[in-house]
C-alpha cells in the first residue's frame, strides 16, 4: 500500500469527458453512454518516478444545478483537473469563465495552471499521461492545499 496519498478533484462542463477520462484511467475501460454524474469517487494505486502513490479521484457534477455543491469536493485537494471537450468551443471557452475564474496553452498560462494536456477517453490516447502529469503536480504539495492557498491545476 502507497504511503503517499493525493487527492484529485476533476471538474468541467457536463458531458466533456470527466467521468470516461477517470474511469478509463482507473478501470482501464470505455463506454460510448453518457451517464450524467452527481459527485464519486474512486481510488486507484499509480507508480510514477519511482513512487507509488495512492490518488483519491473526485469525480464532480458539471451541470449547473450543482454549482452550489461542486466545491465541496474542492478541500484537502492537490490537484484539480479542469476538463473540457475538444469538440465544443463553449466547453473551452467555460475554462475561463466558470472553471477557472481566475483566469488551451494560452489558458494555461493565464491561469497558471501546471500543464496543458490533450487526451482522448475515446482512444485511451495521452489519459496516462495526464495523471503521471497531475500526480508529479500533486507530489510538489506535500502538505494539502489550504483554503486560502491556490491549488494546483492541470487543463486537460
Amino acid at each position: 500500500m502507497p504511503e503517499i496519498r493525493r487527492k484529485l478533484v476533476i471538474v468541467g462542463d457536463g458531458a466533456c469527458g470527466k467521468t470516461s477520462l477517470l474511469i478509463l484511467f482507473a478501470e482501464g475501460t470505455f463506454s460510448e453512454a453518457y451517464v450524467p454524474t452527481v459527485f464519486e469517487n474512486t481510488v486507484t494505486d499509480v507508480h510514477v518516478d519511482g513512487r507509488d502513490v495512492e490518488l483519491s479521484l473526485w469525480d464532480t457534477a458539471g451541470q449547473e444545478d450543482y454549482d452550489r455543491l461542486r466545491p465541496l469536493s474542492y478541500p484537502d485537494a492537490h490537484v484539480i483537473l479542469i476538463c473540457f471537450a475538444v469538440d465544443s468551443r463553449d466547453s473551452f471557452e467555460n475554462i475561463e469563465e466558470k472553471w477557472a475564474p481566475e483566469e488551451g496553452m494560452a489558458v494555461q498560462q493565464r491561469i497558471g495552471a501546471s500543464a496543458y494536456l490533450e487526451c482522448s477517453s475515446k482512444t485511451g490516447e495521452g489519459v496516462k499521461e495526464v495523471f503521471q502529469q497531475a500526480t508529479r503536480a500533486a507530489l510538489l504539495s506535500s502538505t494539502r492545499i489550504a483554503p486560502d492557498r491556490h491549488i494546483r491545476c492541470i487543463v486537460v
